[in-house]
Formats: structure tokens, sequence, C-alpha cells
């Protein structure tokens, strides 16, 4: 299989603003975000889909997902949506979006500055 884009950004082949790592997982913020502080949480292990993890993978992985969606809460103040989309990147991932109920859904996503990136990554780690 060839590395995904997520891969690369695991292997520090391609930089990522980071806000959390550890031995199976590594989240960092979405160059495309649809508000700011949107971070994708990717397992290292690259699979297609979250339902092929096996058990351990994916029970870490959504540890962190918790972990950092309750920590995103706390820091930004605001709720933090879920989302599994799985078509976009052919490796499992989970968004989590810092939620504005005044947010244009509708609205053409722009890519971050890496400045912006950098400060929301420091608000952010854990």
């Amino acid at each position: 299989m060839q590395d995904s884009i997520f891969t690369k950004i695991i292997k520090g082949e391609i930089p990522a603003a980071k806000v959390y790592e550890d031995d199976d997982v590594v989240a960092f913020l979405d160059i495309m975000p649809e508000t700011p502080g949107h971070t994708l949480v990717v397992p290292k292990v690259q699979v297609d889909k979250f339902y092929d993890l096996n058990d351990k993978d994916y029970t870490n992985l959504f540890n962190v997902v918790k972990k950092l969606a309750t920590h995103m809460e706390q820091v930004l103040g605001q709720r933090t949506l879920v989302k599994i989309i799985g078509t976009d990147v052919p490796h499992a991932h989970v968004h989590l979006i810092p939620f504005n109920p005044n947010y244009d859904k509708n609205r053409e996503l722009t890519q971050a500055k890496p400045e912006e990136l950098a400060a929301m990554a420091e608000k952010l780690k854990l």
C-alpha cells in the first residue's frame, strides 16, 4: 500500500502542527479547517477505515479522541464535534471540530496560515 499523506506526516516527511502524539496515535491541525482548531486524530498504523483497526488500535484511537475533545472544549470554550467521514484520505482518522453555532457550513474552505496553525497548536497541545 502506498503511504497516505497522514503516514508521510507520521514519518516526518511532511510538516504538521501536532497537538498530541504517543506510540500509537498522532493528532494535528487540519490545514483546511472547518473552524479554527479543527484537529485530525490518526492512528499510526495505516488502514483505510477506522473499523479495519484491530481492537487495541481502535481503543487507543478513541481514547485519544475523548481526551482531546475534552481538552479542546476546556481550552476553547466550545463544544467539539466528532466526525468520521472516511472518504477524503485512505487512512483511518477522526475529525475534532470546535463548534461555532454561527459557522457558515456552506463557506469555501481556505488553507490556514502556518502562523495561525502554530499558535492554535500551542494552545491545544497536550
